[in-house]
C-alpha cells in the first residue's frame, strides 16, 4: 500500500502525493482486513505453526510475540515509507530507541563520538553501559562539522548526532559529518526527534541510522512511551539483529495508538510550527528576555544550517532569561518564572498537545560548555491558542522580574 499511497506505482505518471494523503494511507491497507480503516491489534506470545517442518524452519511471517505481530508491521512499514529505510525496529521508549543501536555497534576497543550537547539519558547510557562494553567515548562540539575528521581514529566506530541539540539548538552540519564518518568506516547515527523525517530525512544525508522518540510527535497526546529506528540496507541486519537478541518489542496496543497519531502528525506539525515561530518572535521583543535559542528564526546565528537542511520547525526552543551575575538568584528566577505559569505545564518531555515549560540544566557538558548569562527555561508551544500562551508567559516574566 506504500507505494500506491504514493503514487509510484510502476508506469505511474502522476504526481505524487502530499504528505498528509500519505500520512492517511500508509502501512495498513484496509482490504487487508474486512476493510476497517486501522489495524487489528493483534496481541500475544505464542505463535502457532501448521506443521513441525515450518517451525523448524520458522517459515512464516510471524514466530512470536517478541518478533513482532502484524500491528507492528503495520507501523514499521508506515515509518519506512517516510524514512525511505530497509528496516524499522519499534521499541518501548525514546531512550531504548538510543540505547539498542548504541549497543548494536559496540565493539570493545572502539571509539565512540558523541556530540556534546547529546540528550541527557544519552550521555548517561554512554557513560556507563558502553564504557563497560568496552568503548572509548569522546564528545565534540556540535557544531565542529567537517572538522570531526580530526578527531577521527581507524578504531571509531560510531559517531553520534543531534540536530538541533537538546535544550540549546545549535545545528550540527549533518551531511558533512557524515561524509567523514563514512569514509572512515564509520556508523552515523542521529536523533531525529525535534524533525520527524517530514521535515528532515536523516538517511538522505548520509546517515546511516535514524532514531526517534515516538513519545513526542508521532504519538502526540503524552500518553504513550515508544521509539523507532531506521537503518540503511548497510546496517540493517546488525540493528536488527540486537533488537531479536535484546528482546525489547514496544507493545502492539502502543504500536496502534502511534499509528493513529500519524495520520495527524502533518496537521499537528504545521499548527506547532506557526505557534511556536510566532510565540519566539513575540519572545525576542519582551523585556526580562535575554536571548531566544530557536534555529528557525532568520537571525539565529544557525539559521543557515537550519534553512539548508530542514523544511520545517516544530515546537520546542529555549529561551535565555535576564541573568543577575548570582546562580542563586538566578534559579530563584527561573523557579519564579515557571511557578507563575498557569496554561503551561511544569513537566518533562515534548510534542504533545499540550504546553511545557523546564528549567534547562547545562552542568552536562564538556567541550561545549557555555555561560548563556541567565537561567534557560526550555519551552515546548502546544496547540493551544497563541495569544493565551503569550499572556501566560507575560506572567511568568513578569514574576522572574521580581526576583
Amino acid at each position: 500500500m506504500g507505494n500506491e499511497a504514493d503514487g509510484a506505482e510502476a508506469g505511474d505518471t502522476r504526481k505524487p502525493r502530499g504528505i498528509n494523503t500519505r500520512l492517511a494511507h500508509i502501512g495498513h491497507d484496509p482490504r487487508s482486513f474486512h476493510g476497517f480503516v486501522n489495524p487489528p491489534i493483534a496481541r500475544g506470545s505464542t505463535v502457532l505453526f501448521p506443521d513441525a517442518g515450518t517451525m523448524e524452519r520458522r517459515d512464516q511471517a510471524y514466530t512470536y510475540g517478541t518478533r513482532g505481530t502484524p500491528t507492528h508491521t503495520a507501523l514499521e512499514n508506515a515509518v519506512n515509507e517516510l524514512e525511505g529505510s530497509a528496516g524499522t525496529i519499534l521499541l518501548p521508549s525514546g531512550l531504548a530507541a538510543v540505547t539498542i543501536p548504541l549497543l548494536a555497534f559496540a565493539e570493545a576497543g572502539g571509539h565512540a563520538l558523541i556530540t556534546d550537547a547529546i540528550y541527557n539519558p544519552t550521555r548517561r547510557m554512554a557513560d556507563s553501559l558502553l564504557k563497560r562494553f568496552g568503548m572509548e567515548v569522546e564528545y565534540y562540539d556540535p557544531v565542529i562539522g567537517a572538522g570531526i575528521e580530526r578527531l577521527m581514529r581507524p578504531n571509531t566506530k560510531i559517531v553520534f548526532t543531534e540536530a538541533p541539540a537538546s535544550n540549546t539548538f545549535e545545528m550540527q552540519d549533518i551531511p558533512a559529518i557524515a561524509a567523514v564518518a563514512r569514509a572512515h568506516g564509520a556508523v552515523t547515527m542521529m536523533d531525529n526527534t525535534y524533525a520527524t523525517p517530514l521535515f528532515f530525512k536523516p538517511l538522505d544525508h548520509g546517515v546511516d541510522i535514524s532514531i526517534h522518540a515516538a513519545t513526542k510527535y508521532p504519538a502526540g497526546h503524552a500518553d504513550i512511551l515508544m521509539g523507532f529506528v531506521s537503518a540503511n540496507q548497510r546496517c540493517w541486519e546488525r540493528l536488527h539483529d540486537a533488537h531479536i537478541t535484546l528482546g525489547c518489542p514496544a507493545h502492539p496496543e502502543d504500536a496502534y495508538l502511534v499509528l493513529r497519531g500519524l495520520r495527524t502528525m502533518g496537521v499537528r506539525l504545521e499548527r506547532h510550527q506557526r505557534s511556536t515561530l510566532e510565540v519566539s518572535r513575540w519572545l525576542k521583543g519582551e523585556k526580562g528576555v535575554a536571548q531566544v535559542l530557536n534555529p528557525a528564526l532568520p537571525d539565529d546565528p544557525h539559521h543557515a544550517l537550519f534553512a539548508r537542511d530542514f523544511c520545517g520547525s516544530t515546537s520546542v526552543f529555549s529561551i535565555v532569561l535576564d541573568g543577575t551575575g548570582d546562580a542563586r538568584r538566578d534559579k530563584a528566577k527561573a523557579h519564579a518564572f515557571l511557578d507563575a505559569l498557569k496554561i503551561f505545564g511544569l513537566g518533562y518531555s515534548w510534542g504533545g498537545y499540550e504546553s511545557l515549560a523546564v528549567h534547562v540544566w547545562l552542568g552536562d557538558r564538556t567541550v561545549s560548555r557555555a555561560d548563556y548569562g541567565g537561567p534557560v527555561i526550555r519551552l515546548q508551544i502546544g496547540l493551544e491558542d497563541v495569544a493565551d500562551l503569550q499572556e501566560d508567559l507575560t506572567k511568568g516574566l513578569a514574576a522572574a522580574a521580581r526576583v
